[in-house]
């Protein structure tokens, strides 16, 4: 008889898990804030700053931005700043009220700490836009760390990124858990021996619920708690 993915979410074996690796924007925070920024108003602004309209900034902006998918320019504030004349970070701070976490994200880190789990955060973000975030959202009060991956030269993607934050950040990887929403991420961590893999389905509220491909939804943080 088949498993059903609610009983695989709610039976993680929380004691074969000491160390928690979690992504933030589309699992600890609605992805719904980055979607209408990248895909809405930054066509607005930069149709606005050059007297075309929205439909034409739309042509030029989303191939622009396919170009430099999973490498680190593409979530870098500045590289976008200085590539297309607008103050992103500034922008980011103006539709700020949009940020929001994820239903029960900030209960589950408190039951993480709870538990006496190690918690690091770990984000492909800017730190330019984490400052704009975590501003928004108490996050870090319940982090043990938090690490960008522009500290390391490295996106998520890479498997240069997990041996830098093995170094920096020791780990079990037959003993972590990992969260995220993107599923290259998600390969990249099981590439480099992370035991416990979840997807986050919905990470736009806005949005449809997304397959997880082969591995299981985790994204559902109440269920989660009540396994701790």
């Amino acid at each position: 008889m088949a498993i059903s993915s609610d009983l695989i979410m709610s039976n993680l074996p929380w004691s074969q898990i000491d160390t928690v690796l979690l992504d933030m924007d589309g699992t600890l925070l609605d992805l719904h804030f980055d979607n209408y920024f990248w895909l809405d108003y930054l066509h607005q602004c930069y149709a606005q700053q050059h007297k075309i309209s929205q439909q034409q900034a739309r042509d030029y902006l989303v191939p622009l931005l396919a170009q430099y998918t999973g490498t680190l320019d593409w979530y870098c504030v500045e590289f976008w700043s200085d590539k297309l004349g607008l103050p992103i970070q500034q922008m980011k701070f103006a539709q700020a009220d949009k940020i929001a976490p994820r239903p029960y994200a900030l209960e589950f880190l408190q039951h993480l700490r709870n538990a006496g789990k190690q918690v690091v955060l770990i984000t492909n973000a800017h730190p330019l836009s984490l400052e704009v975030k975590l501003q928004q959202v108490d996050l870090a009060s319940n982090l043990d760390a938090i690490v960008s991956s522009h500290e390391y030269g490295f996106a998520k993607e890479q498997q240069q990124f997990w041996q830098r934050l093995q170094q920096q950040h020791p780990f079990d990887s037959k003993r972590s858990l990992f969260i995220d929403d993107s599923l290259s991420v998600l390969r990249s961590a099981r590439q480099y021996g992370i035991e416990h893999l979840r997807c986050v389905a919905q990470p736009d509220s806005r949005q449809a619920i997304r397959s997880c491909s082969e591995f299981v939804d985790g994204g559902d943080f109440r269920q989660l708690i009540q396994g701790l």
